[in-house]
């Protein structure tokens, strides 16, 4: 293919180039390739994306289309009015690649308002806001696009990964089923599998993980799903690897968030600080970057004071970041400010009506024996959310409480085993 001249070169040729050398990440020889595919033709989306996250300007892929073939006699590309969505759209890219979410999400509403139910702009819109933590606005627009094209597979597994956190297992086995219909060998019909089986089978979920990388090595995806699963395993050292897959294709804050998680379940608090600060400084305007080091510093009884502080700015920032507010009341029960934690959490409830609210709320009241405080969110938090499991084993032990039943006290059958456990040490001491 190198010896093909450039300018013997035709648009696929150009483009199967820019992806070889991509995937050998031989990353300038793929930014001039997909360079030369814009120059054969600037409205390619494909090639607008990739320079965007290999690092180009606004103003580099821009100047590209000057430079496209002038064959219908009219005035050159960059002058024509029409063009000025090209302009967004690339600016809007280049937003998403520097993590400037915000600012990308903002020029794509603009977009979506010239382009009405473009699929390709809801996707990409549901997208950033499944990486930011806005679930619902991403399920909207992923429904969106299902109800305008059912045959859809693009970021598919993206939308499945927020139908387990909403526990609408329903939906998700339907959109499995729908994704295993349509095209079986995507790869994120695995990523999509993945999810779906994490509650039944973690090892099973892990594999179907592993499975979308090995048929999409780039496939980003399926590396948080993997890392994510790996986490829950108790294996954070193979998470951090997973994670960091992630990150060499395309650093976001689900990669940033996997590794501080990661590195802080096997006590490397100095590495878990360097990618919390990491994210800080790709994220300079992200709440949730500031949150991921008040996470760090949390994890230790010295730095709760710090974490206070950078959780206190993330809320500044953002002041409807539920994450962050769960975590300051957190830390506020750790230091036995209850009242505090209390009154924080009310405050929200008053804007917000989320279940995990209702579980902190319900958490901190059994904690100060107001039982029947704590009963009521136990019960909202199950209205709100049937699904949610924190609310359901937290009912179970207040129920415990209410009934004057030591909560931590095993179960009878727990003892005998515990008893049997005992007897076969002696057993194999014996022996």
């Amino acid at each position: 293919m190198e010896g093909i001249p450039s300018k013997a070169r035709n648009l696929q040729m150009s483009l199967l180039m820019a992806k070889l050398y991509r995937n050998s990440r031989h990353n300038r020889g793929a930014v001039a390739c997909y360079k030369e595919c814009l120059r054969h033709c600037p409205f390619f989306i494909e090639a607008i994306t990739a320079l965007a996250e290999l690092g180009a300007t606004p103003k580099d892929i821009i100047s590209l289309f000057a430079q496209t073939p002038n064959r219908s006699g009219r005035a050159p590309f960059d002058h024509l009015d029409s063009s000025r969505w090209l302009h967004r759209y690339v600016e809007a890219q280049c937003c998403i690649a520097s993590n400037d979410y915000k600012g990308g999400l903002e020029l794509f509403a603009e977009l979506l308002q010239r382009f009405p139910n473009n699929i390709h702009i809801l996707l990409e819109m549901a997208k950033v806001d499944a990486i930011i933590g806005k679930n619902d606005e991403a399920i909207l627009n992923f429904e969106k696009v299902r109800s305008i094209d059912p045959y859809i597979m693009t970021y598919m597994d993206e939308y499945a990964m927020l139908l387990k956190v909403k526990c609408d297992y329903s939906k998700l086995s339907k959109l499995v089923h729908d994704l295993l219909s349509i095209d079986p060998s995507r790869p994120e019909v695995f990523v999509a599998l993945s999810v779906l089986w994490e509650r039944k089978d973690e090892r099973g979920a892990l594999s179907y993980a592993e499975k979308s990388i090995r048929i999409d090595e780039r496939h980003i995806p399926g590396y948080i799903m993997k890392g994510n699963l790996l986490l829950s395993m108790k294996r954070p050292e193979a998470a951090v690897i997973a994670f960091r897959g992630a990150q060499e294709l395309r650093p976001d804050l689900r990669s940033y968030q996997g590794l501080v998680h990661s590195y802080l379940q096997f006590s490397k608090v100095k590495e878990a600080l360097y990618a919390a600060r990491e994210a800080m400084k790709a994220m300079p305007q992200s709440a949730k970057a500031l949150k991921l080091v008040g996470d760090v510093h949390a994890s230790n009884a010295s730095g709760r004071e710090k974490a206070k502080k950078f959780y206190e700015s993330a809320l500044r920032l953002e002041p409807g970041y539920l994450g962050a507010a769960l975590a300051l009341a957190e830390l506020h029960v750790i230091e036995g400010r209850n009242g505090d934690a209390v009154s924080l959490l009310e405050r929200y409830l008053k804007d917000w009506a989320d279940d995990s609210l209702h579980v902190k709320l319900a958490q901190v009241f059994a904690a100060t024996n107001m039982l029947q405080e704590a009963l009521s969110h136990y019960e909202a938090a199950l209205r709100i959310n049937s699904q949610n499991e924190a609310a359901k084993k937290g009912l179970e032990r207040l129920e415990k409480q209410m009934k004057g039943v030591d909560p931590d006290a095993p179960e009878e059958d727990e003892e005998n085993e515990v008893e049997d456990a005992e007897g076969d040490q002696e057993e194999t001491d014996l022996l």
